[in-house]
């Protein structure tokens, strides 16, 4: 029928960026794994670069159409409603990739094998006495970082991130967009400090990325995590521009609220991060 809308959902146009975010995504795939499996001069790299850009294109053009949905009202109740199902599952999803690191570190700290550390590479040590002194994690010749220096410091930031993040939100809700401009500025900036200060982090660590499950389990739950405060603070940045130019209302403001979520959702994994890997992991053995 032509005329006022008497619905309360709303019928998407058909979208090309469906389509060209799924193909990027497989060409970005393969070209990642064509660069892990051959020397630096094959294609891996450049498909990767490709399919990497038409992702991030895609991400603009889909979440720009969002965003003038939004602007023109046809994010009623019941599609606010999906968008917040659809952000859940998300989060959810990424809840279990994080299962999976996790998993693997426990396995490796309360299954050790008879491995030694010699020079950076994992060997296997032969002798029952020797072995029987090897069953340990972390394994024998790690130095492990000071769970009470630097990964303290990056835990108290995300602690405060978390507070300047829940301070925008209620700004936002109460119609203080001042405040809420603060506290974006604030959490940004601590979401940056953390991430340069994990960089630093690395940069310092007694213990190569590969050669040992220690450091790789360590890099692959602390890397994969570091990456998510990367994509948080993005989330936050364009969510602040969005403030700027006079965008969210108290009543209709998912944009900010699905990045709040994420950013409390990054909060939480750190803490079990910091308690799992650095205090009970690194428990007992000798610090850099």
């Amino acid at each position: 029928m032509a005329g006022a809308k008497n619905h309360d959902y709303h019928i998407l146009p058909p979208d090309i960026w469906p389509l060209v975010g799924s193909f990027s995504a497989f060409v970005m795939a393969i070209g990642g794994v064509r660069w892990m499996h051959s020397d630096i001069y094959s294609f891996g790299p450049l498909l990767f670069a490709i399919g990497t850009s038409a992702v991030a294109l895609t991400f603009f053009s889909w979440w720009s159409n969002v965003i003038k949905e939004a602007h023109a009202g046809d994010h009623t109740p019941v599609v606010q409603l999906h968008l917040r199902y659809g952000m859940i599952l998300f989060i959810a999803s990424e809840v279990m990739f994080f299962v999976g690191w996790f998993w693997a570190w426990f396995d490796f700290a309360l299954f050790p094998q008879p491995l030694e550390f010699i020079d950076g590479i994992t060997t296997n040590y032969i002798g029952q006495e020797g072995a029987a002194a090897l069953l340990q994690w972390p394994p024998k010749g790690i130095e492990v970082l000071n769970a009470f220096e630097l990964p303290l410091l990056n835990t108290m930031i995300l602690l405060c991130s978390g507070t300047t993040i829940t301070w925008a939100h209620h700004s936002l809700i109460h119609g203080d967009r001042k405040s809420m401009i603060t506290g974006l500025w604030l959490t940004i900036i601590l979401g940056v400090l953390f991430s340069f200060i994990q960089a630093y982090e690395y940069s310092v660590a007694p213990f190569p990325f590969a050669g040992i499950n220690y450091s790789s389990a360590f890099y692959m739950a602390t890397g994969f995590h570091g990456f998510h405060v990367l994509v948080g603070t993005i989330f936050l940045i364009v969510c602040l521009a969005r403030a700027y130019k006079g965008h969210f209302t108290p009543k209709q403001h998912f944009g900010f609220e699905a990045a709040a979520w994420y950013w409390h959702f990054v909060d939480v994994v750190w803490l079990f991060l910091f308690i799992v890997v650095y205090v009970w992991g690194g428990w007992g053995a000798p610090v850099h």
